[in-house]
């Protein structure tokens, strides 16, 4: 009977020691209560409260954790309806806080993110909630983690999943789209048009700038010709002069000459010419080459020559013959 009793308060200890024992996993932190009020808070790992005084009072998960915000219909400020959702990262930093401070934590911060994405949503146009993700996202961060620090909770990260548009809004938005891009591809056209005539204008520009000077070195060039060849027909006309006061008429022929002999080799030389008819008498042109002839003899002449001298008379024998 004895042993009996003995085993039986034995393994109520036993019991009693087990129920007393709490093993807390790692990630997790249990509220301990004393008689219903809470004293501390259970870490991870071995830990003894006494049963029937301390009792677990909240299991809460320490990890980071999401919440899913399912999708709802929003009215941006210009009055359009658009569908969105997302996504709410946060982390518990305070075991008793987020156990004691909120009813259901996982209610409230869906509730609260959802107010605050109607909030802030329905203070930007239809253009802004789409092209600004990045603002409504940093503006429901701020938000949102600002009113859950009573609660010990950390907000990560709050992310908008999608925003979809009503059909009629999309087509629009595509034709206005379209409408852009069509706008800008006139403009460049007509910007390359316009460079393109530019360059055409200034290439012609330069091109005549170029032509004028070029026009006007030959001008120059011309006039300088002709002035060169009016010097050297007044150095061959002065030449000419004082070859006709020194040589008198003979120089005169002289000249006449070359000028005729060139007159003719022209005549000959011509293509078109195939019977040549000369206007004066061969007799001219004969003695016109005379006087050209002795005209060259007295050039070439000795400046003095000995008179001749008279041959002396030779003696004739009495067998000699006269002289035929």
């Amino acid at each position: 009977m004895s042993i009996g009793i003995a085993i039986l308060l034995l393994a109520l200890v036993l019991f009693y020691l087990m129920s007393s024992i709490k093993i807390v996993r790692q990630g997790y932190q249990y509220t301990i209560e004393h008689f219903g009020r809470y004293t501390t808070t259970a870490s991870p790992g071995f830990n003894f409260y006494p049963a029937f005084f301390y009792r677990v009072g909240r299991k809460v998960n320490m990890m980071e954790q999401v919440i899913d915000i399912p999708g709802q219909e929003i009215i941006t400020k210009d009055n359009a309806i658009v569908s969105t959702d997302g996504v709410v990262f946060f982390q518990v930093l305070d075991a008793p806080k987020a156990a004691y401070e909120v009813s259901d934590l996982y209610v409230a911060l869906l509730q609260l993110t959802t107010t605050n994405l109607r909030t802030v949503m329905g203070a930007m146009d239809l253009d802004e909630t789409l092209s600004k993700r990045d603002e409504i996202n940093a503006r429901l961060l701020s938000v949102v983690d600002h009113a859950t620090v009573p609660w010990g909770v950390k907000i990560t990260r709050v992310e908008i999943k999608d925003i979809r548009p009503p059909a009629d809004i999309v087509s629009a938005m595509g034709r206005q789209m379209k409408a852009e891009r069509e706008k800008r591809a006139n403009i460049l056209e007509a910007e390359g048009t316009r460079a393109s005539e530019i360059l055409r204008a200034e290439g012609q520009k330069q091109a005549r700038i170029l032509e004028a000077e070029g026009r006007r070195e030959s001008a120059y060039r011309d006039a300088e010709a002709r002035e060169r060849a009016a010097e050297a027909e007044a150095k061959a006309t002065a030449v000419v002069s004082d070859a006709i006061a020194g040589g008198g008429t003979q120089a005169i022929n002289y000249f006449v000459a070359q000028k005729y002999v060139e007159a003719v080799g022209k005549f000959a030389t011509s293509p078109n010419a195939k019977t040549i008819l000369f206007p004066v008498e061969a007799t001219n042109l004969i003695g016109t080459l005379g006087g050209i002839g002795e005209l060259a003899k007295e050039a070439f002449k000795p400046a003095a020559e000995p008179a001749a001298q008279p041959a002396a008379p030779t003696k004739r024998g009495p067998f000699e013959l006269p002289p035929q």
